[in-house]
């Protein structure tokens, strides 16, 4: 009889297997690919370091960087080059720079605004009438973000500001995804201020005085690769992992059993720190209504393609962190991230990367050739950056159905699972697909479930 068997070897079941390890327990920790970490993979070539997944994390949730000091790797940390932080974003044809200012899609200083070529003058109007006479509001109903930005900005702020900033972030829908659930921190001051931009100012203000700023984003210095690869070695031998697909579990007197790869796994507790849909599979008999909540969970899929020019070559000053396409504008390109001036340590001075994201709502291009999609990615950069030059060579990273999407009424159905699973004790979920798609909630929910691990088996004892 094991302790605890982990399904899923990303950075939510690392966590939770760390965790685990700490407290002095064992596990098992079954993951389907034949490597661990999930969507986090990094290459070193040729001295740049290329992520093929996340490039970092938010600064702003503190589980992640808290994780990685435990490992003895806080002095890897690095922070994006904030001070060189311009994003583009495209419009007509041309890379236009987002206003400074700009809290995601909520202005908070006037000159850049009224000076801006990204929006009209009927938005930059709306805009100031949202800042000095919009009153607070009570709570409503769930609704879409593209609702909640267009109810506060126009359309023009939802299809060139909501949209492509998202896109980069879940790869999803505006008119689809949940505001509550998106952008919780919105609804708030709506609640509170009723103009985005007074609260977003108030907060501002309240940061300065318990704490100052802080760098938007934090990663390492050698590639989140780092993380994952730290956590494996410091669950050591108390982490078992065997590679193959958990096909269904079972209740037990003493707590659940596994199938997988064909055998049974006696556990007493079970960490399904999957996909949400994979999760599904594996209750389908154990508790059908609690998979078919876990089935609602949509997801998009993604492709990062590192394409590694001579940066003297290239033809085109990376003065940025890169730029986004609009839906409106779009071809394939989704994003573009500049990663030399991101981050530093990332490439050597003599080479240019330039990180390509294509996929969200349209996964198409995922069963694509390589050459058809460099190809593509070239006809794009020639018309939007003007580079003429080959790269010398290039990484492509699929990721099928791999981003949660956090849809209308997503609140609702993850209240509605946590209900069901106090009903299933021992099993506990973790992952991206309920309260946070970033690698710091998921550090989080892993722990957490680790935790709880912990305390039932103290209560056993």
């Amino acid at each position: 009889m094991r302790g605890a068997v982990i399904v899923g070897g990303g950075i939510s079941g690392l966590s939770a297997a760390y965790e685990l390890a700490k407290t002095g327990l064992t596990c098992t920790l079954v993951e389907r690919r034949p490597r661990l970490g999930g969507v986090i993979r990094t290459d070193t070539v040729d001295g740049c370091v290329l992520e093929a997944g996340p490039d970092s994390f938010l600064a702003a949730k503190p589980w992640a960087l808290a994780l990685i000091r435990e490992l003895g790797l806080g002095g890897d940390v690095i922070a994006s080059n904030d001070h060189l932080r311009v994003t583009y974003v495209l419009k007509g044809g041309r890379l236009v720079a987002l206003p400074d200012g700009l809290m995601l899609m909520v202005p908070t200083r006037i000159w850049p605004l009224v000076t801006t070529r990204l929006l009209g003058w009927p938005t930059k109007i709306r805009m100031g009438l949202e800042w000095l006479r919009r009153p607070p509001r009570t709570a409503l109903a769930d609704r879409s973000v593209a609702e909640f930005i267009r109810d506060h900005y126009g359309p023009e702020a939802v299809d060139y500001l909501a949209e492509p900033l998202l896109s980069g972030v879940y790869g999803g829908d505006p008119n689809r995804l949940s505001v509550g659930s998106v952008l919780t921190r919105f609804v708030e001051l709506e609640a509170k201020y009723g103009s985005l931009t007074r609260g977003v100012l108030a907060a501002r203000k309240q940061a300065a005085r318990t704490g100052g700023s802080m760098p938007l984003f934090q990663t390492l210095k050698g590639g989140l690769g780092q993380l994952t690869d730290a956590l494996a070695r410091a669950a050591g031998e108390r982490m078992e992992v065997l590679h193959g697909e958990a096909e269904t579990i079972e209740r037990r007197d003493s707590g659940y059993r596994l199938r997988v790869n064909g055998e049974w796994i006696e556990t007493r507790n079970v960490v399904l720190a999957c996909q949400a849909y994979e999760a599904a599979g594996a209750v389908t008999e154990l508790a059908p209504e609690l998979a078919g909540l876990l089935n609602g969970v949509e997801y998009s899929s993604s492709m990062t393609v590192a394409l590694v020019y001579d940066k003297r070559e290239l033809g085109h000053p990376l003065d940025g962190f890169g730029f986004l396409v609009p839906k409106r504008e779009r071809r394939r390109l989704v994003a573009c991230t500049w990663v030399g001036t991101k981050f530093s340590f990332r490439v050597p001075d003599h080479l240019a990367v330039l990180r390509c994201f294509l996929g969200g709502t349209d996964d198409s291009a995922l069963g694509e050739s390589d050459e058809t999609i460099v190809a593509a990615l070239e006809g794009e950069l020639r018309d939007l950056m003007g580079v003429t030059a080959r790269p010398r060579f290039h990484r492509i990273s699929r990721w099928p159905r791999s981003m949660a999407q956090y849809t209308v009424g997503h609140a609702g159905r993850v209240a509605r699972i946590q209900a069901l699973m106090a009903g299933l004790p021992g099993l506990h979920l973790a992952g991206n697909a309920y309260y946070g798609i970033g690698i710091p909630d998921c550090v989080r929910m892993g722990r957490q479930a680790a935790q709880r691990i912990a305390q039932s088996d103290m209560l056993v004892q």
